[in-house]
């Protein structure tokens, strides 16, 4: 073959692979049996429900970092796939009754049917005795919005009932505590902190399926056994002594014991008009803690970009899940399929795409799967203080939690809808696949609290949580609906979120495609998306 042939063979080598043709091709290779195959592991028994601090959690991460070497990605933290993190694990067993006294009648709520109760304290155990019953609403404090429940109270050594969600719930007035998506005031995590604030010795939630968005059974299988904690200086010792739940029916009781047997609590204390009153009822309650304390691991892996590799877009996944816990029907493994065996999934196959690019992006892209999140966000939370990456020159935090396998919906969902510029990279990306954007089909359950981006847009890095919702393309709107409300009352935080080979993993493999389109975008781009007008997170971000 002469030069010139050679130069023109090579010349058409050159062009038969547009740099177009190689994302197609890289995009394509996200695919269903890849997902579904990495489900199955993750789920399975062996890895004996990816809880941190176990067995199960050694054979997630190892399996996870030699998933990221055989893709040929380098290690995210220096020299290591690891990022330590720091925990303390306080397993708890609590008395068998909580008493109420005064009122009409004595009260005797049963551990686990009508109450469930733990402490952050690190210490061997803890009690309160008699500790006076203040009704405090929805237990929030909330200037932007006019609003506090503890206004003229001094808490200080009692205990505290509120309610879940806030005030505006069941609102379409978005100008109050945004209607019906719930806001931060709404979430349990801030109601254990501002009653800690305040100095109360106790809190106990008022639990309600329709305004927390779970049945009373997650709350159990969530606050028994052993629950994980970051490392405090201080032992948690600053948190309340007891924080617990209490079923709707066990606080209709203590309501009716003290002469209020018709008191509709939940329309009252979303008036202006409500002001918080003692309940002329006093609680006893207390547990002891076997204490451990460890380290736990975020898994880290990086791809290096060619031109600005500092500059960096971080896909998360938490890879935890409840290990072996209390048997429900018979099975003790909570083996976390779709929660959050997709998101690993879907995390590792984006990552295979990356390496299949015939030259690399020009910022970097680190995959992370995070420990702790059922725990409560701890693995993103510790990253958010410990960062890897200069929160600055992040671009981007791209997070996946809990696709349902339903087959293809139309609908992709942005939690958090309205927030950053990212709403117009997935709209771009998910139109090309003939789908459509919507905001949070159910705002009410307050999903932009409950998943690690949280963690990343509190350090000022826009952070988007997407995945397909409900319009079933095989089945309709009403059928997806009914799946979603079949999977969070059956299977979420549950040993039957099992795999199966029934699993239709086409949504799955659709939102790892849109979310590998965005981050392929912002690796190639030197703008850095912001957040938009009216977030929260604007101010932290213009300060970097």
């Amino acid at each position: 073959m002469n030069k010139t042939l050679i130069a023109l063979t090579l010349g058409v080598g050159l062009l038969a692979c547009t740099p177009q043709q190689n994302f197609q091709e890289a995009y394509d290779s996200i695919n269903e049996e890849g997902l579904k195959a990495r489900i199955e592991t993750l789920a399975s028994d062996e890895f004996l429900g990816r809880m941190p601090f176990t067995e199960g959690e050694t054979k997630t991460i190892n399996y996870l970092k030699e998933e990221f070497q055989k893709l040929g990605l380098k290690p995210g933290n220096g020299d290591s796939y690891f990022q330590e993190v720091p925990l303390v694990e306080l397993t708890a067993t609590v008395d068998t009754q909580m008493k109420i006294t005064g009122g009409n009648a004595k009260i005797n709520l049963n551990y686990w049917d009508d109450f469930v109760a733990l402490t952050r304290r690190v210490t061997d155990s803890v009690r309160i005795e008699n500790s006076e019953i203040i009704f405090v609403g929805y237990g929030t404090i909330a200037p932007e919005y006019d609003w506090n429940d503890y206004e003229g109270l001094d808490v200080k050594g009692k205990t505290v009932m509120v309610l879940i969600n806030d005030p505006g719930f069941g609102s379409e007035d978005k100008s109050f505590f945004k209607g019906n998506e719930m806001t931060y005031y709404g979430r349990w995590t801030y109601k254990y902190e501002e009653a800690a604030r305040q100095g109360a010795a106790g809190i106990i939630i008022v639990h309600e399926t329709e305004h927390a968005s779970y049945p009373f059974e997650v709350v159990q299988g969530g606050w028994s056994g052993a629950n994980l904690y970051l490392e405090n200086p201080d032992n948690n010792m600053s948190r309340c002594i007891i924080e617990g739940w209490i079923s709707e029916e066990s606080a209709d009781r203590m309501f009716t014991n003290m002469g209020m047997d018709d008191y509709d609590f939940y329309p009252e204390a979303k008036s202006r008009e409500f002001k918080s009153f003692p309940m002329n009822q006093q609680l006893s309650v207390g547990l002891k803690n076997k204490i451990k304390r460890s380290k736990s691991n975020n898994v880290v892996a990086r791809y290096e970009g060619s031109e600005r590799p500092e500059e960096t877009i971080v896909y998360s996944a938490h890879w935890d899940h409840f290990g072996v816990g209390n048997p429900v029907d018979g099975d003790s493994i909570y083996n976390g399929a779709v929660d959050n065996g997709t998101g690993v999934a879907a995390i590792i196959q984006v990552a295979e795409a990356f390496t299949k690019l015939n030259q690399p992006t020009k910022r970097s892209v680190v995959f992370m799967a995070v420990t702790a999140e059922e725990q409560g966000l701890l693995g993103s939370a510790h990253y958010s203080v410990n960062p890897i990456y200069e929160p600055a020159k992040t671009v981007a935090n791209l997070n996946v939690d809990a696709i349902r396998p339903i087959g293809r919906v139309n609908d992709f969902s942005i939690v958090g809808y309205g927030q950053s510029e990212l709403d117009d990279y997935a709209k771009r990306a998910v139109e090309k696949q003939g789908r459509y954007i919507t905001p949070d089909p159910h705002p009410e359950s307050g999903g932009f609290f409950r998943s690690d981006h949280f963690n990343f847009a509190s350090i000022g890095i826009p952070a988007l949580y997407g995945k397909g919702a409900t319009d079933s393309e095989a089945n309709g709107k009403a059928w997806g609906e009914e799946q979603y409300k079949k999977y969070t009352s059956e299977n979420y935080h549950k040993p039957s979120d099992e795999y199966s080979e029934d699993f239709n993993a086409e949504g799955v493999r659709l939102d790892a495609q849109v979310l590998f389109d965005i981050g392929y975008t912002l690796a190639n781009e030197s703008t850095f998306p912001k957040w938009k007008e009216g977030s929260e997170f604007k101010a932290i971000r213009e300060q970097q």
